[in-house]
This record gives C-alpha cells, sequence and structure tokens, in this order.
C-alpha cells in the first residue's frame, strides 16, 4: 500500500508567491477568506458578483477581468491560488508586464484582436464606475460622458484576417496608454486595496457660487483626464482663478488674478472652431525674458479628442510669459514649448489671437483645426495641494507657538528684572 499522494503544486503560484512578503501573503488571504464567505462558497472560491463589487466595475470589463484573473476557466470559481498569480503579475510584475495584462484586459470579448469596440467598452466601463459613483453622491443628474474624445486619441492599424474591423497593436495600445494616464491609473488600481472611490480621482471643482456650471470648458471628465498626469495632492481641489467670459479677454486681468496662485495651475483654451485644449504650468505666470518653468509641466487636449503631451526632455523651453516687452525677439503673451514666435502653444498679450505647432518640447500634434487661433474662451486654474496646505498650516501654527514661547521669555525676563530692583 502507498501513501497517497498530494495534489501537484501550480508552479505558477509556487513562482508568484515568492514576489510577497509574508505579511502580504497573509493580507491576501484575508481578503481572500472575507470575499469567499460573501460569495457562500463554503470558503473555497470567490464568485463573479461578489468580484465585480469588490472591484467596483459592472458589465463587460468587469466580466472580463474575472475571467482574466481566473486564468479563463469559465468555472466561475476564483480561488486563492488565482487571486496571487495575478496579483503576481498585476502589482508585482514589470512595467511591459502590466501593460500586457491591462491590453488583454481592454480586449473586452478575449478573442486576441483589440478592437475599436473594445476599447469602447473598456472607457464606458472606466467613466461609468467613476462617474456614477460620483453623481449619486452629489445627487445630480447624471449626464452622458463623451467616450469618442478618449477613444479617437488610440490607433487601430492592425490587419485581422477574417475580420474587416482593425485592431491596435500592444505597442499603440502602450502608447495610447501615455495619451490618457487616466485610464492606465484607473485599470492599474482595480486589483489593488482600495483606499478611496473611484469618485475621488475627479478633482473637486472649486468656483463662485453664482456661476452657471455649464459655462466652464473644465467639465469633469476633462478634470479626471488632466489629473490623471498629476499625483493625488495635485488632483484633490482646484480652484477657478480667471474666466474670460466673467473676467473679459484681458492679458492684464488673467496676470493680477492667477499673482495669488502659489502652485501651478490648468490653462484652458476653447478657440472659435470649438477645439479645447491647454497647458499644466508647474511655475506661476510671472514676467520672464525667457523660457522658463520645469519638466512637471505639460500640454494637453480636451475636445475633439483627449491627449497628454509630457516634456521629451528635447530642451528647456517649457513656459513662456512676456509683460510689456519692446522687442520683437520677446513676444508678449503666455505660452508653452517650441521657440519664440513659433510655440507649441501661444496666447498673444491681447488675448484675441495665438498659435499651436508641433515641435520637439512636447511631440505634440498641432492642437487646434489651423495653426493660427483665435480664443472664444480662456479659463485659468488654481490646484490646491494638501500637502503644500498642510504645511502651510502647521507653520501658522508653529510661528504662533514661537511667538508665544518669546513673548513668555520676555514676560519671565521682565519679571527677573523687576524682582532683582
Amino acid at each position: 500500500m502507498g501513501n497517497a499522494q498530494s495534489p501537484a503544486t501550480n508552479p505558477r503560484f509556487t513562482s508568484a508567491t515568492r514576489l510577497f512578503s509574508q505579511k502580504e501573503l497573509d493580507d491576501l488571504k484575508s481578503l481572500f477568506n472575507s470575499l469567499a464567505a460573501q460569495s457562500q462558497s463554503g470558503g473555497k472560491y470567490i464568485s463573479i458578483s461578489v468580484f465585480k463589487v469588490y472591484i467596483g466595475i459592472k458589465g463587460a470589463l468587469g466580466d472580463r477581468l474575472y475571467d482574466l484573473v481566473t486564468q479563463n476557466r469559465k468555472d466561475q470559481k476564483l480561488t486563492f491560488e488565482d487571486l496571487v498569480i495575478a496579483k503576481g503579475t498585476y502589482e508585482k510584475g514589470t512595467k511591459v508586464e502590466i501593460d500586457e495584462f491591462l491590453y488583454q484586459l481592454c480586449d473586452v470579448d478575449g478573442d486576441g484582436n483589440l478592437v475599436r469596440s473594445d476599447l469602447e467598452a473598456a472607457i464606458s466601463g472606466i467613466l461609468d464606475s467613476i462617474f456614477s459613483q460620483k453623481e449619486a453622491e452629489s445627487s445630480s443628474a447624471s449626464d452622458h460622458k463623451p467616450i469618442s474624445i478618449f477613444l479617437d486619441a488610440a490607433n487601430f492599424t492592425k490587419d485581422n484576417e477574417g475580420n474587416s474591423e482593425k485592431s491596435m497593436p500592444f505597442e499603440d495600445f502602450r502608447s495610447w496608454l501615455q495619451l490618457v494616464p487616466a485610464a492606465r491609473k484607473f485599470l492599474a488600481s482595480l486589483l489593488k486595496p482600495k483606499l478611496s472611490s473611484p469618485s475621488s480621482e475627479v478633482p473637486n471643482l472649486i468656483y463662485q457660487k453664482d456661476i452657471d456650471s455649464s459655462m466652464l470648458l473644465l467639465k469633469e471628465e476633462y478634470a479626471w483626464h488632466i489629473g490623471g498626469a498629476l499625483s493625488h495632492l495635485e488632483s484633490s481641489e482646484w480652484k477657478l482663478l480667471y474666466h474670460s467670459s466673467l473676467n473679459g479677454l484681458s492679458f492684464n486681468t488673467f496676470l493680477g488674478n492667477t499673482s495669488n496662485a502659489e502652485g501651478p495651475t490648468v490653462l484652458i483654451i476653447k478657440d472659435k472652431e470649438g477645439y479645447i485644449y491647454g497647458g499644466y504650468a508647474s511655475q506661476p505666470w510671472e514676467r520672464h525674458a525667457d523660457f522658463y518653468g520645469d519638466m512637471k509641466s505639460f500640454l494637453f487636449q480636451l475636445y475633439p479628442r483627449a491627449s497628454i503631451y509630457r516634456p521629451t526632455g528635447a530642451n528647456n523651453n517649457i513656459q513662456w510669459c512676456a509683460v510689456n516687452f519692446s522687442s520683437d525677439s520677446i513676444p508678449n503673451g503666455i505660452g508653452f514649448g517650441g521657440r519664440a514666435g513659433h510655440f507649441n502653444l501661444f496666447i498673444s498679450a491681447n488675448f484675441d489671437n495665438g498659435h499651436t505647432f508641433t515641435g520637439p518640447t512636447f511631440n505634440n500634434p498641432c492642437m487646434s483645426k489651423n495653426n493660427r487661433i483665435y480664443p472664444d474662451v480662456i479659463e485659468c486654474w488654481s490646484i490646491i495641494q494638501k500637502g503644500t496646505q498642510q504645511e502651510k498650516q502647521d507653520g501658522v501654527k508653529g510661528t504662533v507657538l514661537e511667538r508665544f514661547k518669546e513673548e513668555r521669555n520676555m514676560l519671565n525676563l521682565v519679571g527677573i528684572a523687576n524682582s532683582s530692583n
């Protein structure tokens, strides 16, 4: 009589466990046990319904993620081994491995070809998850969120045998993730511990109560898109500083309203052709005779397609703000990138015209229909950084405390002097 053999351990599971510390594995086991208990499976597996509630995604995108995690077995049983293997790639893998996982995730029908309808379903799932929850929290009416602006940033160039619809190669998908970093940030967080709700990824927009929100260029989906390129501390609250429909198309008013912004700002332009674009300025708008700024700044498009263009490092011609110069070589106005007179984005000091050209600074295309642009609306938002706010509050508290100590010491010295007389 031989001894009964134990089931062979899945080598992928064994390999994946080595990527985690014992505490991380214990935490994963606790998570699995909790979700399996809710699945009424006797603690053996996680059901698809419980899984989709946990990740906060309904519909086809949630179904596809469940299939990927369960290694496409189609048995509706997500085991602890499945969870460890998936998170081993999803959290501990290289950037290429993670992007490959996201590529398969966005191939919603799982046929191996990421076509436009697949990506459309993925984007729809993302926006529904973020904005349905946000609208429920604010009790506001649900608006149709534009999928096309994010979808049109993608390229589908690969011919598929037996299919008239072209697909997106992996490298083009990775390029799309760079253009729409908010999508990557969202997709790459689905299996990670939930530190906040998806709706918290949308900055809270602060403006005067008497302003009709419909007149604002910065819609919530645009703010989510821009915020995807920023840190969590920079995507919490944004405050309206200047709006041309309220303040007039005035360069001096713009500079006056933005002079109190100690942190970064978001400049948005809608031209008379209806195109919407702008730039994130990491430095204040101050008078300079040459380019200034740093590599944190970037350009963006919002309509008719949404894309982010970060500095390439080809040059340091980042931010431009020239005021009251009489030299033709120093154009008065504000802008980003390129060179003087041929900027990647520029608005003249009259605020009535400007231009946008492609160039190596941000590797952006012409962001309007034509190179020459005529602004219809210009607005600027201040980014309120959480960390900076707290430091200021702590600084004020520290200053008050120091003054109190100084005054107390002075009183003590006076008391000593009086007692000695």
